[in-house]
């Protein structure tokens, strides 16, 4: 197993002024989106190469594996970035709530805000 990131990926990773990038975790078979996590080299690297996911915490500045306290694991299934490097797909298979607050996925829990939702005949009829 590398003990450091493929310099390669490491390269494509455009991170914040903490030296993280976001990463979107998503159930990979319903398509469901679970939660957002922050990972540097070094939880990507574990994400990886250990088949679990692995985040940074800003919070405690810490590494932490998804499940390893709650018994909520994340089986990872595919890991991709995005074309301008700044966001990772994580797809993985979870066992369990996804969000601290028990709730299966972190949007449940924190809540819709009340859109406006849009309507594509309407884009069509704006367009011509």
């Amino acid at each position: 197993m590398p003990e450091v990131l493929d310099p390669t990926i490491s390269a494509r990773l455009k991170r914040d002024d903490a030296g993280l990038v976001a990463a979107v975790i998503q159930q990979h078979d319903t398509g469901e989106v679970l939660m957002v996590g922050w990972m540097d080299d070094e939880a990507l690297r574990r994400t990886l190469t250990q088949g679990r996911v692995t985040f940074w915490s800003r919070s405690r500045e810490e590494y932490w594996r998804k499940g390893d306290t709650s018994g909520h694991a994340q089986y990872v299934k595919a890991v991709s970035i995005d074309c301008d490097g700044d966001a990772l797909l994580v797809q993985v298979d979870q066992v369990g709530a996804a969000c601290h607050t028990g709730a299966r996925t972190c949007f449940v829990a924190g809540g819709d805000l009340g859109a406006v939702v849009g309507d594509r005949n309407q884009h069509d009829e704006e367009i011509r």
